[in-house]
């Protein structure tokens, strides 16, 4: 194979990775890949001597970097709101996400009027997760915990490990769906017991 040809696969690899970038829905996957993308195509651009171009993708790279960095930290963005089933909001998101919810968990069954605990997760003023359950001496049984597309990075999960203690939980169970939930459930350090997902806190 000629080098100019190796030369220009290495230029549409990049240009391949940064579109692809933008059809994911996940803010975090979408700066990780465009920052790979945009460093193939810095290198492709200093190779062929196009200088402008290739400051442009090293500066991408680095725009991307840092806002992956306060991604990683927007927890301290994030606050709990403690609802109730029948709250309005919370039907909104809901309603709102239902298709997404349904393609995340096939087949879940939400029975809300068996929810005593429902918790909305937002991140400066805009709404990013919800988790509903049941608790009953200080063991939760979660029927959802879901998080909107652009926050799906279990950072969500984090911050409601540190912050349900405070509202007297110690324990959480899960038993719905799982086929799409198995690594986010083993991130957060849940361990299958008897058919049931569980996590002290």
């Amino acid at each position: 194979m000629k080098t100019s040809m190796i030369i220009e696969m290495v230029g549409y690899a990049g240009s391949v990775l940064v579109l692809v970038a933008f059809l994911m829905t996940s803010v975090v996957r979408l700066r990780i890949v465009n920052s790979i993308g945009s460093l193939i195509f810095a290198v492709y651009a200093l190779i062929i001597h196009s200088y402008p171009t290739a400051i442009m993708n090293f500066c991408l790279v680095l725009i991307n970097i840092h806002y992956l960095r306060g991604l990683k930290n927007k927890g301290d963005n994030y606050e709990l709101i403690c609802v109730e089933a029948g709250d309005r909001f919370l039907d909104y998101m809901l309603n709102h996400y239902r298709e997404d919810i349904e393609k995340c968990f096939p087949g879940i069954r939400m029975e809300l009027q068996e929810v005593n605990r429902a918790y909305i997760v937002c991140c400066s003023t805009a709404p990013a997760g919800v988790m509903l359950g049941r608790e009953e001496g200080g063991v939760l049984d979660i029927m959802l915990d879901y998080s909107t597309p652009a926050y799906r990075d279990c950072s969500i999960g984090e911050y409601l490990l540190a912050r349900l203690p405070e509202k007297g939980i110690r324990t959480l169970r899960y038993a719905g769906p799982v086929q799409n939930h198995r690594e986010y459930l083993s991130k957060m350090g849940f361990a299958l017991q008897d058919g049931v997902y569980r996590r002290e806190l």
